[in-house]
């Protein structure tokens, strides 16, 4: 073993200097990978550096953020830190910054939420902070089930760990039940204003699969919840925040403890200033508070460190651009942009708002949560532009199209602050950006800083004009279609709801007139006043709660079907359909509604993964967007497939057929959502709605520009 770690270290030296010196590049990775090859005790090696021990921070958002402001406070107090600041967070990057480091009293490191399995039983850091788990890269994660069991592994090998943990969120209460390790509940002691319409990323009891109830909420599925059927519920949190005031210039909120899980939390033991706005930053400040309150940290040095706080990595980023405010942040999820678009409802005044969305591997390669989005906020908002930037700006602006808001695609940072130069000063600028576009719109915004004025070519004197938005209308003597979204609260996973928006704007830019009906969990569904039935997809908790409410109206759903109704169900919603289904090795009964079964692979992965093109005899465009399932499916011999898959892998690995076509239904593997980028899918929907009505299925034409150009982008991409 003393071979192996002299050999790592020696490596380790030599890779970061040819990095630093030769490539220019930071080494932020590849010497721990490369040591934790020779040596994979590396870091369990380095740990005697640490005096003090380690504190490890993971969750979906915000852990740079708390990561960076916890070292800041030790640091204050003047303690030695160990840091990856940077963002490193797998096992290679602690690893580097551990061969990098000198002795020091504490290491803070920011871990990836599946590399903590791979880090924490080797550091045996005395802390974990949970922050909150929401669905992010479900393409690389699969689904939090996967993440919460990870996790609670890590926590196993390490039991002397004290887990810090977000009580408001479900998923970390479950976590936190799994596990023996010590345990400091936190939380905020009363509900919030959050974003009207925003997407609920839990709604259901992670015991027991039952609905879960609200006392109140905070935001997303944070909050003071119980389950009615078997009482998983809200930890008492040992600290709270109460008294919360969120504004545009700052927030402030006690923090109170309480004394043991059942007593109820007395006077302040902190009070909290920042100048920072958004609701899950109340959760960051306090995750850091309790932290290092526990860690011996002053009120006074944490207060101190929190007002001093700016790591100049364009998350809430205020910069001065040719005499412009402008806020930078990071948004990678829906909680994340529908905690942004909170902030920039806030904004009183005149505001101009760019989107950058890349698909890189470090910010997943499916792009369907745009649709989770409530970018319907937006709509109708006086003296407002938005501009949409990075590598899926395309569906960006189709995003926007749907949700009634004009946009301008831009090619970066820089041309849109010289489109915004035509506007009046009083506009501020807001641009929201995901992982690896971050990046590049703030380095743009030091430049145009550093360089005291815009690009000359790019500078306008008019203010930017986006084209405009198709007119909704209604034609009273046109006949109406009542479209019926089956459980949006459980069947809604790759942003499929977008499915149900998408048919009814063609309905009402067409005078067709329109009425959406969305059946919540508990609710059954009356086949008989549908013309379109939507069913999307759901992790396996939801998927299996809404077969359950589908079961005692399966005569009356195949009755629908067979008799011509028009029906669109993606990934999970076409799997119960079938006679069988899988969670795991657990094999389910279907509705048995369709001649169709869903299997294993056997001695193969099943998850199936990956960008995917049909080819369907229905339209003469390519259907395109993005497979994430699990299994195989297998049609009965009178069953059609929907199409054929030119790219990607669609039903099975044994051949190129995708989804199934039987009169009209049309179930599918397709995310993005499926109609996002084929429009002429949606209005096959629509005619043989209307046809099965006795109405002409002849539809007047649309200006589908935005979503032509968001699929010719993508086939251009994979070579077709």
């Amino acid at each position: 073993m003393g071979i192996r770690k002299t050999a790592a270290e020696a490596i380790s030296v030599v890779s970061t200097a040819v990095l630093r010196n030769v490539f220019h590049r930071p080494a932020e990775n590849f010497p721990g990978k490369v040591a934790l090859y020779v040596d994979p005790a590396i870091i369990a090696d380095q740990r005697q550096k640490m005096a003090r021990g380690s504190v490890c921070v993971v969750g979906t958002n915000g852990k740079t953020t708390v990561t960076n402001m916890l070292a800041n406070c030790l640091v204050s107090a003047g303690q030695r830190v160990v840091c990856n600041r940077g963002g490193a967070n797998l096992d290679s990057g602690v690893a580097t910054c551990l061969l990098h480091a000198k002795r020091s009293d504490w290491g803070v490191f920011e871990c990836d939420e599946l590399w903590l399995v791979k880090i924490l039983p080797h550091l045996q850091s005395e802390y974990v902070v949970l922050l909150n788990l929401f669905p992010d890269q479900l393409d690389r994660t699969g689904g939090l089930d996967y993440i919460q069991d990870s996790i609670a592994r890590a926590l196993k090998a390490s039991p002397r760990t004290t887990l810090i943990y977000n009580a408001d969120d479900p998923h970390c209460e479950k976590i936190a039940r799994m596990v023996n390790n010590p345990r400091i509940p936190f939380g905020i002691n009363e509900a919030l204003d959050t974003l009207k319409g925003a997407a609920t990323d839990a709604q259901i009891c992670q015991e027991c699969d039952t609905m879960l109830d609200y006392a109140y909420r905070t935001y997303s599925q944070l909050g003071s919840f119980s389950c009615p059927q078997c009482g998983f519920s809200h930890a008492h949190s040992k600290f709270m925040a109460r008294g919360c005031t969120v504004g545009l210039e700052g927030m402030e909120f006690d923090i109170v403890a309480a004394t043991d899980e059942e007593a109820i939390a007395g006077g302040a033991i902190a009070h909290l200033a920042a100048p920072y706005t958004g609701t899950y930053m109340i959760y960051n400040l306090l995750a850091v508070y309790v932290a290092g309150h526990i860690m011996g940290l002053s009120n006074n040095v944490i207060q101190l460190s929190v007002n001093s706080f700016d790591e100049h990595n364009g998350r809430l980023e205020h910069l001065d651009v040719q005499g412009r405010s402008v806020l930078l942040n990071l948004a990678k999820n829906p909680t994340g942009f529908n905690q942004n678009l909170g902030i920039v409802l806030q904004e009183e005044g005149p505001v101009a708002v760019g989107f950058f969305v890349n698909d890189m591997e470090g910010d997943g390669r499916d792009v369907s949560w745009i649709w989770d989005v409530d970018f319907e906020s937006l709509a109708g908002r006086k003296d407002t532009f938005v501009f949409v930037g990075g590598m899926r700006a395309h569906d960006l602006q189709v995003r926007l199209k749907y949700a009634g808001v004009p946009s301008i695609r831009v090619e970066n940072a820089t041309e849109l602050m010289g489109q915004v130069s035509g506007l009046d000063s009083a506009y501020k600028v807001f641009m929201i950006a995901n992982y690896t576009s971050l990046p590049e719109v703030r380095a743009e915004c030091v430049e145009l800083i550093e360089k005291g004025q815009e690009a000359p070519d790019q500078v306008s004197s008019q203010p930017p004009v986006p084209k405009a938005l198709p007119e909704e209308h209604t034609v009273a003597d046109k006949p109406g279609l009542h479209i019926v979204h089956l459980y949006p609260d459980l069947l809604d996973q790759g942003g499929d709801a977008g499915n149900v928006t998408i048919l009814e704007k063609r309905c009402r830019w067409r005078g067709i007139p329109v009425t959406v009906e969305q059946l919540v969990c508990g609710q059954a569904p009356l086949f008989t006043n549908a013309d379109i039935v939507v069913l999307g997809d759901g992790f396996d908790r939801q998927q299996r709660l809404a077969c359950s409410n589908l079961l005692p109206v399966a005569d009356a759903c195949k009755q629908y079907i067979e008799s011509g109704g028009v029906m669109l169900a993606i990934d999970g919603g076409l799997q119960i359909l079938g006679s069988s289904w899988y969670i795991d090795d657990e094999e389910l009964s279907g509705l048995g509604v369709l001649d169709m079964k869903n299997g294993r692979a056997k001695g193969k992965s099943t998850r199936i993964v990956g960008d995917i093109v049909v080819q369907t005899e229905l339209v003469s465009s390519l259907v395109v967007g993005f497979e994430n399932h699990e299994g195989v499916t297998e049609l009965g011999v009178d069953m059609q497939p929907f199409g054929n898959a030119l790219k990607g892998i669609g039903n099975n690995t044994g051949d190129s057929t995708e989804g199934i076509l039987y009169k009209n239904l049309i179930g599918s593997y397709v995310h993005g959502p499926i109609l996002a980028k084929s429009p002429e899918l949606a209005d096959y929907l629509i005619a043989r709605a209307l046809e099965r009505k006795g109405a002409a299925p002849t539809l007047a034409p649309l200006d589908d520009t935005e979503e032509q150009a968001a699929n010719a982008f993508m086939r251009s991409r994979l070579g077709l």
